[in-house]
């Protein structure tokens, strides 16, 4: 696997590395030794599994309060999505600040959000689909949200006329600079 630094502290583009033959390919999708060799969450007890019929789907941003903070390694299975990581951790060196990346199916990449950041994704393709292991199970009262268009984060998603939300996504309320976590 090949682990290549984002824009955000902690986070990372992840690619398989493809053995190719006469019969297709083969790669690792998943190491949980390279994981802790840079230090990162290798505890997933939940896979989560995302399908969206139409481009412009928006999914997020959502992310989980501390104690319930969690990790995410995320993929595409099908289609294409723009991959969005917004940083929230009061610590941080890149906190507030948003990184995105685009991954297909074809291409065999996968992002690493580190916890204490939002995430979201916006599908590129029709019938999109995001299969993702999440480091927390998930605990309604510690779930949180940014809308999409926040004016705070300014986030520049690729498809502006065909944009699909959850009324949930849609009501987030303007984001509040103060820590929360």
């Amino acid at each position: 696997m090949i682990f290549k630094e984002t824009s955000i502290s902690g986070a990372y583009v992840v690619e398989m590395q493809p053995f190719t033959d006469a019969r297709g390919s083969f790669a690792r999708a998943w190491s949980s030794k390279e994981f802790n060799e840079r230090g990162l969450e290798t505890h997933f007890p939940d896979i989560n599994f995302s399908a969206s019929r139409r481009k412009g789907t928006i999914r997020g941003l959502h992310y989980q309060k501390v104690p319930h903070a969690e990790a995410k390694f995320v993929r595409c299975v099908h289609g294409a999505l723009f991959d969005v990581i917004v940083d929230l951790r009061p610590d941080s060196p890149t906190r507030h600040q948003w990184a995105s990346v685009e991954i297909n199916a074809i291409d065999h990449q996968a992002i690493y959000v580190p916890p204490g950041c939002a995430h979201g994704i916006q599908t590129l393709e029709d019938d999109t689909e995001m299969l993702y292991m999440v480091s927390a199970c998930h605990a309604a009262n510690a779930e949180g949200g940014i809308r999409w268009d926040d004016p705070f984060f300014r986030i520049e998603w690729p498809v502006k006329l065909q944009v699909i939300l959850s009324e949930k996504d849609r009501e987030w309320p303007d984001y509040c600079p103060a820590p929360i976590f």
